[in-house]
């Protein structure tokens, strides 16, 4: 049984915890969060984050279950240094950099460290990647939601004065229906969709302020026409369990096309799945001595499943 650490506990951290138990060969042997471990429910043993360079030795794989605005370009070099490790960081902008940052780290430590591993970058870049495998003078375009996008709330939600914040990405549907059609590509995300931000703000906030800062928000708002509306305790607790997500890929060719589709009732329940058949994928890596900073498309897909998997009802 690999034994899988979870470094942060809010809704990413505890759908990936429950994705790890329900596979055959792992489970989830520590709980790492910032909060007191005491104000932490789990059936999970829970420890402070600080505790975690302690279990050096006894874990196979960390998910790193945290905010990719701030927290995972700190945490993500930091504990691939002494981890084999998974994070879902998706800021498409700054990829670059944080896998040099990563790389890095995971090189001078003899660790694997499988990054941006989600359904976008992730599911979504494998299928980009077939796409202009098989239709290499094709256009392509992807689109998101409609549905609530974690880590742009979680940007929002890191802003002085705000207490929460929930996103919406809703994509152009004359947009989409074209690129459908096969038309009207290239197509910027920027210009395919739109931001529905939906903030639960301190009453002193500077909410002027606030409403500016979002949407000049590099990697995430800015360039997207973007709406932001501030809302009362009452009126934001209707949007506070909403997590559902989807998008899809399109990629066409001379009346070809192809389309990947995603429907999601729970954004952080299938991340937290992907993230859970990725550890399985890093730690095969891991043995074979492949250390360093990789991508889903650098890995074999036969090793996100469990090793005994007959693979012959797949082909």
């Amino acid at each position: 049984m690999l034994q899988i650490g979870i470094y942060g506990y809010g809704n990413l951290g505890q759908a990936a915890a429950r994705a790890v138990q329900a596979q055959p060969d792992m489970t989830p042997a520590a709980v790492f969060t910032r909060r007191p471990p005491s104000q932490v429910s789990s059936p999970f043993p829970v420890f402070a984050a600080r505790e975690l360079p302690a279990w050096a030795g006894r874990l196979d794989v960390v998910l790193l279950c945290v905010g990719s605005v701030t927290d995972a370009p700190r945490l993500a070099p930091e504990i691939a240094g002494r981890f084999h490790l998974v994070d879902a960081y998706d800021v498409h902008s700054g990829m670059r950099a944080h896998f040099a940052r990563v790389n890095a780290a995971a090189r001078a430590g003899n660790r694997t460290a499988l990054i941006c591993a989600g359904w976008d970058p992730g599911l979504f870049s494998l299928f980009r990647l077939l796409g202009r495998a098989f239709l290499p003078r094709g256009g392509e375009c992807t689109f998101w939601g409609p549905g609530v996008s974690q880590g742009h709330s979680q940007a929002v939600r890191q802003l002085p004065g705000v207490l929460d914040a929930r996103v919406y990405t809703l994509p152009d549907p004359e947009a989409l229906a074209q690129a459908r059609r096969g038309e009207a590509y290239p197509l910027s995300p920027e210009k395919a969709h739109r931001r529905l931000c939906f903030v639960l703000a301190k009453p002193d906030a500077p909410r002027e302020t606030i409403a500016r800062t979002i949407a000049g928000m590099e990697g995430y708002f800015a360039g997207t026409p973007t709406q932001v509306r501030f809302l009362s305790p009452e009126a934001f607790a209707a949007h506070r369990e909403k997590l559902h997500h989807g998008g899809s890929v399109l990629r066409s060719q001379a009346g070809q096309r192809m389309e990947l589709k995603l429907t999601l009732s729970s954004n952080p329940a299938f991340t937290g799945a992907v993230l859970a058949a990725c550890a399985r994928a890093a730690a095969a890596a891991a043995r074979r001595g492949q250390f360093g900073a990789l991508s889903l498309l650098d890995v074999p897909p036969r090793d996100l499943l469990p090793p005994d998997t007959d693979v012959f009802p797949f082909l």
